[in-house]
């Protein structure tokens, strides 16, 4: 089996996670629409070009040109809103000032603000978005596509359309949104208004939507057949909008990759955020130290909102970091009433449209393999060997738990409510087999679906030639053929292809994709666990000491996503915890 040292799994991290005062935002004046303007929108002199040029389409705001490569056409960072800054920082998105000459969006638009590294990138002129279509597209499917990042990073390039437009019979939509502490923060000064929210990044992506049904028929595409979808945190971002209000009927089918259900508590969160904060409002003589900063932070008083928004964004990007699939380090997706029901997917007011989840049967190796922990001086004396068996053991089971929390648990918890179809899928191409030599320890990792859909793709230079494989491409010939009869009906099935069942209570089925070294095997199998059961074979298993297999439970497997069933059988620690 090949094996990949620490830089190759830094560099396999990186590439998949590469996620004055003003009002608050409100859902409310998210679902009305607002009408304010600011400064002009960037233009290219570009009024000569000929009506006859089908790289220049009018849009509600003005017209924009694209380039034209052989069939494909694309436009890059077309603004769906104005620049998110100064007073519109916390604030729902609006509309960009109408323009005449014609905006040049022909070279991708910058990402963002984010931390990249050490380094700060991106720009806060961020709400733009992507189109890539083929040449001569008339009313067809609509894919719009949220990248991931963990909300904290990440761009609207992280899947190029190039190829999913001519494989899935699509016109292809990928969005960029405010991130981090600008894309979510809860805190009780900026959430003074009534239907405050914190979750402005689910308010840029609705607008964005609302953008694609009002333009998208002039790049060809429908726009009344809308599908969202999203990886990662996008994923997560996707099933949270199938239980928000703000999104209801703003499209007609749903894809969540690698998502699953995560919400956070409104409060909880603020007092991480208010922490997180204190050190720079110290170091602004705005209290005497950390500890009464954080408790003025968490005030809702015009002094606090003031000074929030007196803080640099290159102050406020970097403060919290990675957060590795723990919702406690960076929250986000808040319970507020307003975006996010006070019940989260509790609730019974689901917006019912066909849904594919789609999950690896690795999903934790890269976390795992990357992950801190193994480098610091709890693990110091033990062998290689030992260190070896270790990552092998958290990333076996916590794979096992993040792939039935990604779509099982998910359908398993809609099953009484949601009155949809529901469709899952599951890869385990890399895991099995021929390939598991070519992807190594990582096997069907977090992200293993995305060459299916695009040739230009993050991790085919690190994993060189494992998804050129004729098994590979078969098979993702295949999915291409589910996902083109998804987008255009919302029942993936089709002829030629194997009959891929609706998942229900009584047949927890999913449609497993592997291949050998040059065959697709596509199958339905049921492939379903429980939490319990995993934790019972994770007890039973003995290629770990009982010391080592402790650590990992308490510093490796917990406070996931997917580790609340860990977390309470072992009782470990609340992360959550504002206190050390």
């Amino acid at each position: 089996m090949k094996k990949y040292g620490i830089a190759a799994g830094l560099i396999l991290f990186a590439a998949v996670m590469a996620a004055g005062c003003g009002r608050s935002g409100t859902a409310k004046e998210m679902e009305s629409g607002s009408k304010e303007t600011g400064p002009a929108a960037e233009t290219s002199s570009l009024a000569e070009e000929k009506e006859e040029d089908e790289t220049v389409v009018t849009t509600t705001y003005g017209p924009v040109k694209g380039i034209k490569e052989g069939e494909l056409l694309t436009w890059y960072g077309i603004p769906y809103g104005k620049e998110p800054s100064g007073e519109l920082r916390w604030h729902s998105p609006v509309s960009p000032d109408p323009w005449t000459d014609v905006l040049d969006c022909k070279a991708a638009s910058k990402p963002a603000l984010q931390l990249s590294g050490t380094e700060v990138t991106g720009s806060e002129d961020s709400l733009r978005l992507n189109v890539f279509a083929k040449e001569g597209s008339e009313n067809l499917p609509v894919m719009v596509y949220i990248h991931g990042g963990n909300n904290q990073t990440g761009s609207a390039g992280e899947i190029p359309g190039t190829d999913i437009v001519k494989n899935a019979n699509c016109v292809y939509v990928s969005v960029d949104y405010r991130l981090g502490l600008l894309g979510f923060n809860s805190l009780p000064a900026l959430q003074t208004e009534e239907n405050s929210t914190g979750n402005y990044a689910m308010l840029d992506i609705a607008s964005a939507l609302d953008w694609v049904k009002d333009n998208i028929k002039a790049f060809g595409g429908d726009p009344e057949n809308v599908t969202i979808s999203g990886f990662s945190a996008g994923g997560r971002d996707v099933m949270a909008m199938l239980i928000s209000p703000v999104f209801k009927g703003k499209f007609q089918k749903a894809i969540a990759f690698s998502g699953g259900m995560t919400t956070a508590d409104e409060t909880l969160s603020a007092e991480k955020i208010s922490k997180a904060l204190a050190p720079l409002a110290v170091e602004d003589k705005k209290a005497a130290n950390e500890e009464e900063a954080a408790k003025w932070l968490m005030t809702d008083g015009a002094d606090v909102k003031e000074y929030l928004y007196s803080i640099s964004s290159e102050r406020l990007v970097p403060l919290m970091g990675n957060a590795m699939i723990r919702m406690s380090v960076f929250p986000h997706l808040y319970r507020d009433g307003a975006v996010i029901p006070e019940n989260g997917f509790d609730t019974e007011e689901y917006n019912q449209v066909p849904l594919m989840m789609l999950t690896g049967s690795s999903e934790f190796s890269m976390f795992c393999l990357g992950d801190p922990y193994f480098e610091s001086e709890d693990m110091k004396g033990y062998s290689e060997e030992e260190i070896k068996n270790a990552k092998a053991f958290a990333s076996k089971y916590g794979s096992e738990m993040y792939r039935i929390f990604n779509a099982q648990a998910s359908a398993e918890k809609m099953a009484d409510r949601y009155q949809s179809d529901i469709y899952i899928c599951q890869v385990d191409y890399g895991s099995t087999g021929a390939a598991k030599k070519d992807l190594g320890d990582y096997g069907a990792f977090h992200g293993i679906f995305v060459p299916m859909l695009t040739t230009k793709n993050n991790y085919t230079d690190i994993f060189k030639g494992a998804f050129e494989k004729p098994g590979y491409r078969a098979m993702a010939k295949e999915y291409n053929q589910y996902l083109a009869n998804f987008l255009a009906s919302g029942d993936p099935n089709g002829e030629g292809l194997a009959t891929w069942s609706k998942w229900s209570p009584d047949k927890k089925v999913s449609m497993v994709f592997d291949g050998t070294e040059s065959d697709a095997v596509v199958e339905e199998k049921d492939v379903s666990t429980t939490y319990d059961d995993i934790i019972k074979a994770m007890e039973a298993d003995t290629s770990v000491s009982a010391e080592i297999k402790d650590k990992l439970i308490r510093n490796v497997l917990n406070g996931r996503w997917f580790s609340s069933a860990l977390d309470k059988k072992y009782q470990n620690k609340d992360l959550w915890q504002t206190t050390e």
